[in-house]
């Protein structure tokens, strides 16, 4: 992601994101989100006090399986290129109708699909108990796991295996960047189950497929001494073995776990309302551009517990290299590519809430958490958005719409940046359409009442017409949200 500098305009800033999207539909090394890049010496938004309400939970009626609590135990080799070990997983099934298999998405493969003899997909799982393995389908990133009974209504099971990790040769989230290793998307997680039946959709490069509930876990990494391993979740940190270290996380509520490992140099520091902020970064990460990141993430993350509501894990992690293309969110870290002038720390923060806390399916809706995390983005730098719209919506066809989902943007990598640019812009329509004050209202309600939950666009719709007289109807026609 390259650096604007403080003369850059906000058009400018806003075809720079056009032109990153456009790279990575091209198969370019840009991995995950994007966002227009802070600006050297310009103001990130002071402090605040996290707000204090006590938060609901909404997620679509009957999804499944819910309340799951994984625990994990992996060993990695001398440099964090192979991972094996033992995952568990007990889940609840929360729909009316018995539950007669689960679903295990190893995202992991989706780069590589099913592999060849000579180079096999990365994630491999094998020593099922608790049920019966199927044959891996959807590119082999979908494992099904046959139950050996029909689990009713409100009832838990458990299932268990081995799984073994080798992080691939490329820069990519999941992937390598010199001696750093990112391993996003790298662990089993459980497909969800609702009104549309099983989610199986395939994975994508440009963007995410991700669509998960929110979970406990509790997971177990044995590495060299030598490599640092930021994680999802509070994480502790004890001896292990002969040059080995033990680190140990506890993540409650989140909808995946990731990690990194690499001879990182680190930092902490304590945002004003008490998170932790965890900096990571490879020897050659720009000293400056770091610096920024950090001032950047702690400033973000007490500015958005104070507009969305307090963040909830205590913890959040910030890692980054000068090789990683863009950024990528997951629960409590982030990847960060990193220049002179940082990085998009503030987008990916942004993403704790939007798709984090506030859930969505990302292959479904992608809008509601990039759209979203990039008008928070926008508005901690304070850039200027009362006129974007018009400077960004230009739809190709009829069939462009905010609200499409990644099939359609898959298939339309040109037109991916819309998300990026006029996503944002429809919502500070939205704000001068509503008023600024009840745009912020709109939005910290919102997030209240999805809070660990899934929203939809049709939630959000409605939610918008609650707090106006103006029928909003013309509104989301004209901004493509459908």
């Amino acid at each position: 992601m390259s650096p604007l500098s403080t003369r850059s305009s906000t058009t400018a800033r806003r075809l720079l994101v056009v032109l990153l999207v456009w790279l990575m539909a091209q198969g370019a090394a840009v991995s995950g989100t994007f966002a227009a890049p802070p600006v050297a010496g310009r103001g990130a938004a002071g402090t605040a006090t996290p707000g204090t309400a006590t938060p609901a939970t909404a997620t679509p009626d009957g999804a499944t399986p819910d309340g799951a609590r994984y625990d994990v135990s992996l060993r990695a080799d001398t440099d964090g290129s192979h991972w094996t070990g033992r995952q568990s997983v007990s889940l609840r099934n929360a729909s009316d109708q018995p539950l007669r298999e689960v679903y295990l998405r190893l995202w992991g493969n989706g780069e590589d699909r099913c592999g060849t003899p000579d180079a096999p997909s990365p994630v491999k799982v094998s020593g099922v108990r608790g049920g019966t393995a199927g044959p891996l389908t959807v590119d082999c990133t979908a494992l099904a796991i046959t139950l050996p009974k029909p689990l009713a209504h409100g009832r838990r099971t458990s299932i268990a295996f081995d799984v073994s990790i080798t992080v691939p040769e490329r820069n990519a989230r999941f992937g390598r960047d010199g001696a750093s290793r990112f391993l996003g998307n790298a662990l089993p997680v459980l497909a969800v189950h609702d009104g549309k039946g099983w989610h199986l959709d395939p994975y994508v490069s440009t963007g995410e497929s991700f669509y998960t509930l929110a979970s406990d876990f509790r997971v177990r990494i044995d590495h060299p001494a030598a490599l640092e391993v930021p994680a999802t979740g509070r994480t502790s940190t004890r001896p292990g073995g002969a040059g080995r270290v033990i680190t140990s996380s506890v993540a409650h509520r989140v909808r995946d776990f990731a990690w990194a490992a690499g001879p990182f140099r680190t930092a902490t520091d304590t945002s004003p309302s008490g998170v932790r902020v965890k900096s990571y970064w490879a020897p050659d990460t720009p000293a400056a551009g770091m610096r920024l990141n950090r001032e950047n993430g702690v400033a973000a993350v007490d500015r958005f517990g104070e507009e969305f509501g307090r963040y909830p894990y205590g913890e959040i992690d910030l890692v980054m290299t000068s090789g990683f293309g863009g950024g990528m969110e997951y629960p409590g870290l982030v990847l960060l590519g990193t220049a002179e002038d940082g990085g998009a720390v503030a987008h990916e923060v942004a993403h704790q809430w939007w798709y984090g806390i506030v859930g969505n399916d990302e292959y479904g809706a992608p809008w509601l958490d990039e759209s979203f995390a990039q008008y928070a983005n926008e508005l901690f730098y304070g850039m200027d958005m009362k006129n974007c719209w018009s400077d960004t919506a230009v739809f190709p066809s009829e069939d462009t719409a905010l609200t499409n989902s990644m099939a359609y943007w898959s298939a339309h990598g040109n037109e991916y940046h819309l998300l990026y640019t006029a996503g944002p812009c429809a919502l500070a329509d939205l704000e001068t359409t509503l008023g600024s004050g009840t745009m912020a209202r709109l939005l910290k309600q919102y997030a209240h009442d999805h809070w660990y939950g899934v929203s939809t666009t049709a939630d959000f719709k409605k939610a918008a017409q609650a707090v106006t007289d103006k029928d909003l109807t013309a509104f989301w026609d004209e901004h493509r949200i459908r």
